[in-house]
């Protein structure tokens, strides 16, 4: 059995200054964010101290996308999450997001195997390509630094894609069939 990676470990200095301690050299926010976005944990300590900033930082970066308009975090979830430090919601808060994240990254698994398993096969249905590729953008987006999202068959890991075929062009009664299949394909993701 695989023996899970070490997290990355990052130094912070008197100057504040991020050290990468595997590459020998200064990081900035926006690096770690990609390693943690590549799927890389990272564990950010005070030299002097020893004290643990990782928390401290990943909220920081979570705060700089947020205040850029990459806005993931609506509003009433952020005040949601402001109240739940004033009550005992506070103790449960954390296990509900852990586990709110990890049905997600699951219900994207089980969804790309539903997909696999349907009959008649869905990625012969016409205007499945462009479908998927909607389907996989927008799952990007939701799961951008997830770890283990990359090496998921069909979202940019490894596994082929599913192949479409190209509807004709000039077949007005094909439109017709393909919004009923997509009709039915909502319906089933919605059971989903």
């Amino acid at each position: 059995m695989a023996e899970p990676a070490k997290p990355l470990l990052i130094k912070r200095y008197a100057s504040r200054r991020l050290y990468n301690t595997e590459t020998s050299d200064y990081v900035t926010l926006e690096d770690i964010a990609g390693f943690v976005r590549a799927g890389r944990d990272v564990q950010i300590v005070d030299l002097k101290t020893g004290d643990d900033l990782t928390r401290q930082y990943l909220l920081q970066i979570v705060a700089e996308h947020e205040s850029k308009g990459d806005s993931v975090l609506p509003t009433n979830v952020l005040t949601d999450l402001v109240r739940s430090y004033a009550t005992n919601m506070q103790s449960v808060m954390p296990q509900f997001l852990a586990a709110s994240f990890e049905m997600l990254r699951d219900g994207q698994s089980k969804m790309m195997e539903g997909f696999a398993g349907m009959k008649p096969p869905i990625a012969g249905m016409p205007g499945f390509d462009a479908l998927r590729k909607q389907q996989e953008a927008f799952m990007k987006t939701m799961m951008a630094g997830m770890p283990g999202v990359s090496g998921m068959p069909g979202w940019g890991g490894s596994g082929p894609a599913p192949e479409a075929e190209e509807p004709a062009k000039d077949a007005p009664e094909d439109l017709a069939e393909i919004k009923r299949q997509l009709a039915e394909l909502q319906q089933k993701l919605s059971k989903l």
